[in-house]
C-alpha cells in the first residue's frame, strides 16, 4: 500500500511541475506584462536555464556513477587475474 501512495504522490508532483512549466513557457508570453499572474512565475530566461542546469547535473551524476562502477570492475578483474597468476 505504501508503494502505491508513494507512486501517487510522485505522479501528482510530476503533473504539478508539468502544468506549472507548461503554463509558464507556453501561456505566459501571451499575457500582458502588467498582469498580476506574472508575479507567480520567474523571468522567462529561467525557462531555458533550469532544464539546461538539470540536464548537465543529471549527465554529470550518471557519468560519475558509470566511471566509479567501471573503475571498481576493472580493479576486481585485475585482482582476480593477479590471484590466478599467483596460483
Amino acid at each position: 500500500m505504501l508503494d502505491r501512495l508513494v507512486g501517487l504522490s510522485m505522479l501528482i508532483a510530476a503533473s504539478a511541475v508539468f502544468l506549472y512549466y507548461t503554463t509558464w513557457t507556453l501561456f505566459m508570453p501571451f499575457v500582458d506584462e502588467n498582469h498580476p499572474l506574472h508575479s507567480l512565475f520567474p523571468p522567462r530566461v529561467w525557462a531555458i536555464r533550469i532544464p539546461v542546469i538539470l540536464i548537465i547535473l543529471f549527465t554529470t551524476v550518471v557519468g560519475s556513477f558509470l566511471s566509479v562502477v567501471m573503475i571498481r570492475s576493472n580493479r576486481k578483474k585485475a585482482l582476480k587475474a593477479k590471484q590466478k597468476k599467483a596460483t
